[in-house]
């Protein structure tokens, strides 16, 4: 394996990346993150060669939209086109990465955006298929206090005369959340609970609950919910192919069949397509006496 692929230049270590530090990409294309990724930590990409766990690092501390096509990413970081178009299909083979296109539908519009998806945790191409469908099963999560509750709780930080405890932020909680089913976010919710106290609050939680009535805003209108759609393109010939199909992010055509020998380099004609190939281009070339000579 050449030297090349093996070092590294010195990097920054993993974590956010201020977005004025690196260009953003046009709207509707860029990094876009994954799901349920686990934490950061020192050790996310070790099972990388040094080149492509440094390139994978630094597309992990970025925002999503960030520009991470190859000439983008060329101009930032210390390896050429070619280098970082080597990694990105390795990084695209260990699970990390995946390109293709997004339908955001609403009622109004179809539109179709290129994404570049980046999973800091490995997936697999049954994660990947499954991500592209839009049905990939989330992870098992702890019982935690629900929105209402935080908020109650957090009450007497704001207006200590409001100082809730546990069982009285349990009895308003169902208030609160309808509160949140209407359209109002913390702040508001806040301000409406906290804003022109009298002097002394005798009873915090009659307070509370009267207010919490009083001011209960109308329903608002839901924003029209958008359908997204996906699919991912093969990191060889760049086409759109079935993810069911795709391993690696390489579609069977490149891939080529079961049992057959493995894929050489990229633009390698397989065994099979050398007599179609070279019929194309018998094919293609002009008669002797038509040709010109400069």
């Amino acid at each position: 394996m050449a030297a090349s692929q093996l070092s590294a230049a010195p990097f920054p270590a993993p974590g956010p990346v201020p977005t004025h530090d690196h260009p953003m990409a046009n709207p509707g294309y860029g990094k876009r993150s994954t799901p349920d990724q686990r934490p950061h930590t020192g050790h996310d990409f070790t099972h990388l060669l040094p080149r492509d766990a440094a390139i994978a690092a630094y597309i992990d501390g970025l925002c999503d939209g960030a520009d991470i096509s190859v000439k983008m990413l060329a101009k930032v970081l210390p390896y050429g086109q070619c280098a970082l178009r080597t990694s990105l299909n390795r990084l695209q083979e260990a699970g990390h990465l995946r390109r293709g296109s997004e339908c955001v539908a609403t009622e109004e519009a179809l539109l179709w955006v290129t994404r570049t998806f980046f999973s800091r945790t490995a997936r697999e191409d049954e994660w990947w298929a499954a991500y592209t469908r839009g049905d990939v099963p989330q992870e098992p999560q702890r019982p935690t206090r629900s929105r209402s509750f935080i908020l109650l709780a957090a009450l007497g930080k704001a207006a200590p005369t409001l100082s809730l405890p546990e069982a009285h932020c349990v009895r308003l909680e169902p208030r609160v959340s309808e509160w949140f089913e209407r359209g109002a976010t913390e702040a508001e919710i806040m301000c409406a609970l906290t804003q022109g106290l009298p002097v002394e609050v005798y009873s915090p939680v009659a307070f509370v609950g009267r207010r919490l009535l009083d001011k209960l805003p109308p329903a608002r209108i839901a924003p029209v919910r958008q359908v997204v759609l996906r699919t991912l393109e093969c990191s060889e010939c760049r086409a759109p192919g079935s993810p069911e199909a795709m391993r690696g992010g390489v579609c069977g055509a490149c891939r080529g069949k079961p049992g057959d020998a493995p894929r050489g380099p990229a633009g390698a004609v397989p065994v099979q397509g050398v007599r179609a190939r070279m019929s194309a281009v018998r094919a293609g070339l002009a008669p002797r006496p038509e040709r010109t000579h400069q």
